[in-house]
């Protein structure tokens, strides 16, 4: 957790000039980290970080000496204001963070000589294998001019030039050995390796630094889920503080497990942070270097993600259980319950988003009253019957119309826009359903769908149609399927709430997205269903 700084307060920061700046973030290749390891108002790196409300850091003296003659404390980045002075705490997290690469960082990199200068030693630009030397620029120059010496192998210089020589055969380690999962000379592939699968060192670094980048990406996105994992907590905890504070004694004692739950949890999620952010750093170091050999010798556990705790279903509980209330705490739990059913909810919606596909309508399935956008997004009912060719894909009797492609396996996601509209359907079908002529629009029959009907009532279409009692008129509908679960669901989007599921369904056959605007209504219901791109919440 948080504590307070104990240093003394520092001066009144100024910018640095960046040539006497030895910190390393100044250095650093990413400019992602140097940004996340600076105070924006000094442009230094971090002392005593603290973060505000809204979530930004800075140097603890320096938010100090921003508020220090004003009432009103706002954000110097965001300008957010709040309406009390912050109490300030140490950051313990990030401070760890700077400090860690200060002392990795500060350690410095011995400088390699040139092995030809007599007198004063230059240092050297590169090295060569096949000479196993380094040379400085001067006497550099005769590989760069020498027909013979231009055919030799170099790289950036390097103080252990004896590691990239084949001790065996004194020549470069220029492959790489997928079997034996060592780098070997010519002669080594042409003997030991001969039956071996070996490539060009280059290329199989260029592999591996390929997994360095997935990897830094897996590491990045776990670090962004453990962030948002202690936002929600600490969301969980001030949920209960404001219960708490119309049943004092009543909720005291559950609110100070939660906060010493909330606090174990936070300080092991941060925890993972730092040590995900240690080793993101590194792979970021590693995944620039042109070192090859260097690249093929990490330690392989670095290639992949640590498994840690999942903690996706972690957190913290808001229920509240007591014998009697009176009606204002009623009230409050009736809040409470519904803004963590919220929260649920909106936490569900954004893991079914990640499978958002594209989807498109396909005109020659349209029911010949139907009028498609040019795009293909949009589908609404006209009032004439347009002249068609009467395809066994195409319906005849009912206003619908399907997406052009169909998904036989793994999981998918769409949202429609229905605001202003009296009457709908959405939802996925099967390719064999029957087209033309009388429909039912049950599972049985091959249909998942919900609907809405004069106006207000809406209906999912199980053997019989089931009413549904819905909170908010919707605006946008999003439709989730999981192939291999059997699973049809359909959700809010703006309410981020739950209307409806087909569970336990077994699908054999493709399925495709389903669509009908229903009837024009002269007018009434003309406004278009209209498929929207997926904004992740």
């Amino acid at each position: 957790m948080a504590e307070s700084s104990s240093t003394s307060p520092k001066q009144k920061p100024t910018r640095r000039n960046s040539s006497e700046d030895s910190r390393p973030y100044m250095l650093s290749s990413s400019s992602a980290l140097n940004e996340e390891l600076q105070c924006s108002i000094c442009l230094d790196v971090f002392t005593d970080p603290v973060t505000t409300p809204c979530g930004h850091n800075f140097c603890k003296t320096c938010l100090n000496e921003c508020w220090k003659n004003t009432q009103n404390c706002s954000c110097p980045l965001c300008k957010e204001t709040f309406s009390k002075r912050p109490d300030l705490k140490i950051n313990t997290t990030l401070r760890e963070l700077v400090q860690h690469f200060e002392k990795k960082f500060n350690q410095g990199k011995s400088e390699v000589l040139c092995d030809i200068c007599d007198e004063r030693k230059q240092k050297a630009v590169k090295s060569c294998l096949t000479c196993q030397s380094s040379y400085c620029e001067t006497h550099l120059e005769p590989h760069r001019r020498v027909p013979r010496l231009k055919k030799h192998k170099l790289m950036d210089a390097v103080e252990n030039l004896e590691d990239y020589i084949c001790q065996k055969h004194e020549r470069p380690l220029e492959l790489f050995c997928r079997d034996d999962q060592t780098c070997v000379c010519d002669f080594c592939s042409a003997t030991d390796h001969k039956t071996h699968n070996t490539v060009p060192i280059e290329d199989e670094s260029a592999e591996k630094k390929n997994q360095l980048v997935k990897t830094q990406t897996d590491v990045q996105q776990m670090i962004q889920n453990r962030m948002k994992k202690i936002q929600d907590i600490q969301h969980s905890v001030e949920m209960r503080k404001r219960c708490q504070t119309e049943v004092v004694e009543m909720l005291e004692e559950k609110q100070k497990a939660a906060e010493k739950q909330a606090e174990d949890l936070i300080k092991e999620l941060e925890q993972e942070i730092t040590e995900l952010k240690r080793r993101n750093s590194e792979l970021e170091q590693i995944s620039h270097t042109e070192d090859h050999l260097h690249l093929l010798q990490i330690n392989p556990s670095l290639y992949s993600p640590k498994n840690s705790k999942n903690w996706t279903e972690i957190s913290i509980d808001t229920h509240v259980s007591v014998d009697t209330l009176n009606t204002a705490l009623t009230r409050l739990k009736d809040t409470l319950h519904e803004t963590v059913d919220q929260k649920l909810g909106q936490t569900v919606l954004r893991r079914m988003q990640q499978y958002a596909v594209d989807v498109t309508l396909d005109p020659d399935t349209a029911h010949p009253y139907l009028i498609l956008s040019d795009d293909g997004k949009q589908v609404t009912c006209g009032d004439i019957k347009r002249n068609l060719p009467d395809k066994p894909e195409r319906f005849d009797r009912y206003t619908m119309v399907l997406g052009k492609k169909g998904f036989s396996s793994g999981r998918f996601y769409f949202e429609v826009q229905v605001k202003g509209k009296t009457e709908w359907d959405l939802g996925v079908v099967r390719e064999s359903i029957n087209r033309k002529g009388s429909i039912t629009l049950t599972p049985v029959n091959g249909f998942w769908t919900v609907g809405l009907r004069n106006e207000n009532e809406y209906k999912a279409g199980e053997r019989t149609w089931i009413s549904l009692c819905l909170r908010v008129k919707p605006q946008k509908v999003g439709v989730f399927v999981d192939y291999e679960e059997g699973l049809v669901s359909f959700y809010d989007v703006e309410s981020s709430s739950h209307i409806y599921s087909f569970t336990g369904q077994s699908f054999t056959q493709t399925l495709f997205p389903y669509f009908s605007p229903c009837l024009n209504k002269k007018g009434k219901n003309s406004t278009p269903l209209i498929i929207t791109p997926v904004s992740y919440n």
